[in-house]
């Protein structure tokens, strides 16, 4: 069985369960789901959705970096939004941070999230 190796970083919330921000196996990192937590305070950024999603990506972000890599190394991206009518915001921000070939992705309405945000993602990124 391949070893596994943790991912953790100051620069990205720090978990807030029983789960790590990261866990690295070979050459594949999966990332844990990331809400829009300011590290240094561990409070949301804003109640704004544009805003908490670039919260999300810079702590996605900050967790490729602490595994190895980059945010265009992410292969599959999961996001979670509790009202799909923003999508489009996201479509538009997703484009500010990754350029084609885009990874695979899912957008999945659920009810609820974290601490009551409204975006959530995770994902699967390959160094």
């Amino acid at each position: 069985m391949a070893e596994k190796n943790i991912i953790a970083t100051d620069k990205a919330p720090q978990a807030i369960g029983t789960y790590s921000q990261a866990v690295k196996v070979g050459s594949t990192v999966y990332l844990s789901g990331q809400i829009p937590l300011v590290p240094d305070t561990m409070q949301m950024v804003s109640e704004e959705f544009a805003l908490q999603v670039v919260q999300v990506f810079e702590n996605l972000t900050a967790v490729c970096q602490a595994a190895g890599g980059q945010l265009s190394d992410i292969v599959k991206l999961n996001i979670f939004l509790t009202d799909l009518s923003h999508f489009s915001t996201v479509n538009e921000i997703m484009g500010q941070y990754f350029d084609q070939p885009y990874p695979a992705r899912a957008a999945i309405g659920v009810k609820q999230l974290p601490k009551d945000s409204l975006v959530e993602m995770d994902g699967i990124m390959e160094i």
